[in-house]
């Protein structure tokens, strides 16, 4: 009863957002500061009915599952290097430190004098959600339970086994909460990015071009665009969490018959 309960607020309030941006595009009357749904509806089809579109989206979509997997590997290895070695955590906080402060802005521009327009989004992405990553899985390590590592050491319970029945499922919960957060970033990362060095293709660079010749309707429309992959990004990785937890839950009751 709660998911649709849950389901239903969201709904609502989707629709009050709505009603808010017609109301506000009503007492602008300005196609130029804010255009009404119809009319952003009306390029948006326009928009996707175009063979460029699918261009840009898998660029992006690229750009961020590269991205991301490159997050999610080197933060989990180095995480767990961190967690289990105090010298080497030491040796990273300071890196940790200067990319958890940076402006995310700042990176990207650096990032633009350094390499090409389409490097830069993926570059971006990496620094602003790896110390994220990698805070998480070092936590995380640091937090596995003692008396289990004595069980282990008791039984000798060692290599392989210890690394799938002990290890990975203790890391689980904190490698889990790192990518659903640098997944986040990620996507925000990857389009302002775009947005500011105009690759060829890319959700950003169309929003950008948009915003250069004062089409509004365009900016928004492809806003949308972005928030609805963002939105598929996150319900694809709860997807693959959920699937990922009823094959544990099936695995471990053939065990147990």
């Amino acid at each position: 009863m709660k998911p649709v309960k849950h389901t239903l607020v969201a709904l609502i309030a989707s629709a009050l957002l709505l009603v808010l941006w017609q109301v506000g595009a009503w007492l602008l009357d300005s196609q130029i500061l804010l255009p009404g749904l119809a009319p952003v509806f009306r390029t948006l089809l326009s928009i996707v009915a175009k063979g460029p579109f699918l261009v840009d989206i898998s660029e992006t979509v690229g750009r961020a599952f590269q991205s991301f997997l490159i997050i999610v590997a080197l933060g989990s290895i180095l995480g767990v290097l961190g967690g289990n070695y105090p010298l080497f955590s030491a040796a990273m906080r300071p890196f940790v430190t200067t990319l958890k402060a940076v402006p995310v802005m700042s990176i990207i521009l650096l990032a633009f004098i350094w390499f090409t327009s389409g490097q830069v989004p993926l570059f971006s992405a990496f620094l602003m959600g790896f110390p994220v990553m990698y805070v998480q899985v070092e936590s995380g390590w640091r937090s596995i339970d003692t008396n289990l590592i004595q069980m282990c050491d008791l039984y000798q319970i060692d290599g392989k086994d210890r690394l799938i029945h002990f290890t990975i499922p203790s890391l689980v919960p904190s490698l889990v909460t790192g990518a659903r957060i640098s997944l986040s970033m990620v996507w925000k990362v990857i389009i302002a990015a775009e947005v500011l060095t105009v690759p060829r293709h890319g959700v950003g660079s169309r929003m950008q071009l948009a915003q250069v010749q004062l089409q509004t309707d365009r900016v928004l429309s492809w806003t949308l665009v972005a928030i609805l992959l963002t939105a598929a990004g996150d319900l694809l990785f709860e997807l693959l969490v959920l699937a990922g937890a009823r094959a544990k839950r099936a695995v471990d009751r053939r065990r147990a018959g």
